[in-house]
């Protein structure tokens, strides 16, 4: 039954037992899920002999079969009259050989926590590679869904937030979050509901927000076991993972609340949790989702909780304090209590060397920095803390003085990468300018030159844009940064007279460009470049794998009266935050307007690049290879496939990772504004693709509440 804490139990045969008040989820699986035959392992090289069945299988040798032949030519001297038998019977053995075992995949995948999908990212460093090769390039044509799940969050009465959870998958068991900060476990083989966690449950109006997932602990012996994550109202939470109550011990019966000496100073204003929390031996550590305008607000300050008790074990405060390091960057007095510059995306954790690797926002107001002269450390800065201390170890800012909110989005990438004949550990940090760094994780050092260049001058008075900006020399920018006339759309006759008039009448057209006071068009815009959908790394070809969108931003800054909280505000006709985009939503830049990009980390240099989506109302005028806009990432695997959802057309793909070539596609109810995931099955041994689509945010009008998984039949 619906217990106190908000779980909705099951028995063990998996019948609901109690629902929450107004859920209505359903499941449903599909036709020949059921009773199917347990598939190889990857890594199964025999024939009649199952590993699962705990019995240990010698490789199959064709010598073996040969000499067993050979013994019985020689115990018969007639059986020289088998002999085409037993050819025919050899090329019916190896033709089954072939076709039943999957490819030879990375030792990697040797470890059986790499079949499972355990963090955000498959690993604490974000990779997103998955090591095993059941889907691959020959056989990925055949995916069909495998089992649906509909979460119930439109029935409660989510109308526009996006569905933006990527699930974990722990020991055969997937959790995820939704936007009312619900959290379900299913069983991940069949999608069958195991339990709810509601904080919402008998709350009155639901209130949605974006979430993008959950985070798993576990004790040394195993024995305790939770799912940690934060919520809309600023709560982090935690969850015993096989019953999903609360773990009384933690907090206070179960809960910590973030808001107490952060945000209880502003209780009108938002404090929050979108990202799952980063885990560090028995630390969670969490950023948070704050304000940004006004200036003046919560912090954003990063902390790690103890996962046992929930006791505060240490803070870092993103905007240094006076005598802090950093503090110099900012305006005598800017920073007190300013608001912004916090981690609302993924941390990472480098375990081998105990690092955490925190990609920190823009500092508010995101548009107006007058109040706040200086560089503004450490916004927009790739931070490296001592995980277990929250010391800095380093620092590196990507955007001086950001006026423009281009936040770190992306979860930096922990890679390792050949340098002179030697092992370097690296990370990746992916921005919305498209610009790609990367530098030494353990001294913050480019592993490419990074070269300060002029940029820009703001003419808003008060202002003062820094005067240069950080470039990679390599790789080369995935997004365009600069825009003349010959670089506008021209898909349709409509399109092209609207995009040549809204740009004759803007100044700047770069990336850097400050809004002015006059209409001014940057690029890439807010929602340009690899934003929060982040990158994907095959560790064993050295390629990075990233969707960008070409969309710039336009506005102006306008005056606000006396006593405002900034002098000026972005603004323009069609809202605060403008896109350069037609009425249609279609970008007035020059199509692609969706690439996914492989880069070669070892070079630098793009390995290929595709248009990712398409636009069917312009394909059937015969306007092809327009790409579309995406929200949510690559993943990659040993298979040789790239699976991205993400794009605003409702369709999860498949590429081959070494060419480029779309090789796979379906449609989904709504777009997939989320990162898949993909895991092995325990009992079964097949392999599935899960994806979130739930449609809605900045792009999708068509909305859904279903979680979808695909297999092979």
């Amino acid at each position: 039954m619906a217990s106190s804490d908000g779980v909705l139990h099951s028995d063990r045969s998996g019948g609901v037992l109690g629902r929450v008040r107004g859920r209505h989820p359903k499941v449903e699986a599909s036709a020949g899920s059921a009773g199917v035959s347990p598939a190889l392992p990857a890594d199964a090289s025999t024939l009649g002999c199952r590993p699962m069945s705990g019995k240990t299988c010698p490789p199959f040798r064709l010598a073996d079969f040969a000499n067993a032949a050979s013994g019985i030519l020689f115990l018969k001297p007639f059986a020289w009259n088998l002999m085409p038998f037993l050819q025919l019977l050899v090329k019916i053995v190896l033709l089954a050989c072939v076709s039943a075992v999957p490819p030879t995949v990375d030792p990697i995948g040797r470890n059986p926590a790499d079949n499972q999908w355990r963090s955000y990212g498959h690993d604490p460093g974000g990779k997103r590679f998955f090591p095993l090769a059941q889907i691959n390039r020959e056989n990925v044509v055949r995916l069909a869904v495998a089992w649906t799940y509909r979460t119930g969050e439109i029935a409660l009465g989510n109308q526009d937030r996006a569905f933006e959870c990527t699930p974990i998958v722990v020991d055969g068991v997937l959790y995820l979050s939704t936007p009312s900060s619900r959290v379900i476990a299913l069983d991940a083989e069949t999608g069958r509901e195991r339990w709810v966690f509601d904080p919402q449950a008998g709350a009155g109006k639901r209130q949605f927000l974006q979430h993008r997932g959950v985070a798993f602990w576990e004790s040394r012996d195993g024995r305790d076991r939770r799912i940690l994550y934060g919520t809309f109202d600023g709560k982090l939470v935690a969850l015993d993972a096989e019953t999903g109550k609360l773990s009384r011990g933690f907090g206070k019966a179960g809960i910590v609340d973030l808001r107490q000496g952060v945000a209880d100073r502003w209780p009108e204003l938002q404090y929050a949790v979108t990202s799952p929390p980063a885990i560090y031996r028995d630390l969670a550590i969490v950023g948070s989702l704050v304000p940004e305008n006004p200036g003046k607000g919560p912090s954003g300050v990063v902390r790690a909780f103890d996962v046992r008790s929930g006791r505060l074990v240490w803070k870092f405060n993103t905007i240094p304090q006076v005598g802090e390091p950093g503090a110099e960057t900012w305006q005598t007095g800017s920073s007190e209590d300013r608001t912004g510059a916090n981690v609302w995306s993924i941390v990472s954790i480098d375990t081998e060397n105990g690092l955490a690797l925190l990609p920190v926002g823009s500092a508010a107001y995101d548009f107006y920095g007058g109040d706040r002269q200086g560089n503004n450390l450490y916004a927009n800065s790739l931070v490296a803390l001592d995980a277990a201390t929250g010391e800095i170890r380093w620092h590196f800012q990507a955007v001086h003085h950001d006026i423009w909110d281009y936040d770190l989005a992306a979860q930096p990438i922990l890679v390792t990468l050949q340098r002179e004949g030697r092992a370097v550990p690296a990370v990746v940090q992916l921005t919305k300018m498209g610009l790609v760094f990367v530098l030494n994780r353990l001294t913050g050092e480019p592993l490419f030159p990074i070269v300060e260049k002029p940029v820009p001058s703001s003419q808003v008075p008060g202002e003062a844009a820094s005067a240069t900006q950080p470039f990679p020399s390599k790789p080369q920018p995935l997004s365009r940064l600069s825009m003349t006339e010959s670089d506008l759309s021209r898909v349709t006759p409509e399109s092209e007279r609207y995009c040549r008039d809204l740009f004759s009448r803007t100044k700047g057209r770069a990336v850097y460009s400050p809004l002015g006071v006059d209409l001014t068009l940057y690029l890439p815009g807010t929602l340009g470049g690899g934003n929060w959908s982040g990158g994907s790394f095959d560790p064993r070809t050295g390629y990075l794998y990233v969707n960008t969108n070409e969309v710039g931003a336009i506005g102006y800054m306008r005056r606000q009266p006396e006593g405002s909280p900034a002098p000026y505000r972005r603004a323009s006709e069609w809202g605060e935050y403008a896109r350069f985009w037609d009425p249609n939503r279609w970008s007035c830049s020059k199509p692609p307007w969706g690439l996914l990009h492989a880069i070669n980390l070892t070079t630098g240099e793009t390995a290929w690049k595709v248009p990712l989506g398409k636009v069917e109302e312009l394909e059937a005028r015969g306007v092809t290879g327009t790409g579309t806009l995406s929200l949510g990432g690559t993943i990659v695997t040993a298979g040789g496939l790239v699976f991205v959802a993400g794009t605003n057309d409702s369709r999860l793909r498949a590429f081959d990772s070494g060419t480029g070539r779309l090789l796979w596609e379906t449609r989904l109810e709504a777009s997939g504004h989320a990162t898949p995931a993909t895991y092995l099955g325990l009992r079964t041994g097949r392999q599935y693709v899960v994806i979130a689509a739930g449609g809605g945010g900045y792009f999708s009008k068509e909305m859904s509440d279903a979680v979808v998984a695909f297999a092979l039949p």
